[in-house]
């Protein structure tokens, strides 16, 4: 779903990015409250509401993911919109590995010697592409180290799915919500005054947003945060396609060899973690069979 978003984007990019971050916000909180009522899951989502304002803790890590969410939707949209569906892409190829270090930093995760060849070689990559263009890749470290740490707040909250997306969408939807009126009042505001096709794409935009995050959030809770990291780089793959191919951005010599740098990582990193699986089923087939 991820993969396919720069052809929902395009189909608006008249629309400032701010103000489609905004929509996003609003549309995906309305999403998920007639989610919540559909299921018959709002009187549980008051009572964990009341439970969380009384856990700053917990409340501090959904407000440091709403936050994270927001900042990563703003500079993806923008970076779309404005020609860099390419270094967009190479910042989701980034953001596994950032998953596996901040993984290791945070959770204690352990990292294998080729898990630590296939970060080394990723950054070798975004080096060759600072050094070549004399300037950092701000959208694709920005993207990765969003997501990256988004990914991580998500290991440490312990909540229903539906119920953190809501959190997280409300939480921000006062300032989305100040800003929408005021493009309103200034007159300047996309929504109900561009084709009715813009309206209702910006309305859209919180399914479009909402399920892929729901997915995400129940996937998160349930493998480890280095595995996250590895289903993550379908995402780009498909972007960079659409990059190419679709909005026509020129792909250099110098961004196929930095990208073949990270390409070798994420591959060396997807062979060490399927050995490392089948060596741990190996261990517990062997474990079983001393036992039985």
């Amino acid at each position: 779903m991820w993969g396919l978003f720069p052809l929902y984007w395009i189909l608006f990019n008249q629309v400032p990015a701010l103000e489609i971050l905004a929509h996003r916000i609003f549309w995906s909180l309305i999403f998920m409250f007639v989610l919540l009522m559909a299921s018959k899951t709002l009187g549980s989502f008051i009572q964990q509401l009341k439970s969380l304002l009384v856990q700053p803790k917990l409340l501090f890590f959904v407000f440091i993911a709403s936050v994270l969410i927001s900042v990563n939707w703003l500079v993806y949209i923008w970076a779309v919109n404005n020609g860099h569906v390419i270094e967009s892409s190479m910042g989701y190829y980034v953001n596994p590995l950032v998953s596996i270090l901040l993984g290791i930093v945070f959770l204690k995760e352990k990292l294998t010697v080729w898990q630590l060849v296939a970060f080394l070689l990723a950054a070798a990559g975004v080096l060759i592409q600072t050094i070549n263009f004399g300037q950092v890749p701000w959208i694709a470290l920005s993207l990765a180290l969003t997501f990256g740490f988004y990914g991580l707040a998500k290991k440490l909250i312990h909540i229903a799915p539906s119920m953190e997306l809501t959190f997280e969408t409300l939480f921000v939807v006062p300032a989305a919500l100040i800003y929408l009126i005021y493009l309103q009042q200034a007159g300047v505001a996309s929504f109900g005054t561009e084709s009715w096709l813009t309206t209702l794409l910006l309305v859209g935009t919180g399914v479009v947003t909402a399920v892929p995050l729901l997915f995400f959030a129940e996937g998160a809770q349930r493998i480890s945060l280095t595995m996250v990291g590895f289903f993550q780089y379908i995402t780009p793959t498909m972007q960079l396609i659409i990059g190419i191919a679709i909005y026509r951005e020129p792909f250099h010599l110098t961004q196929l060899v930095s990208f073949s740098f990270i390409w070798l990582g994420l591959i060396v990193f997807t062979l060490s973690a399927t050995l490392f699986v089948k060596k741990q089923s190996v261990m517990l087939r062997t474990a079983d069979s001393k036992n039985n």
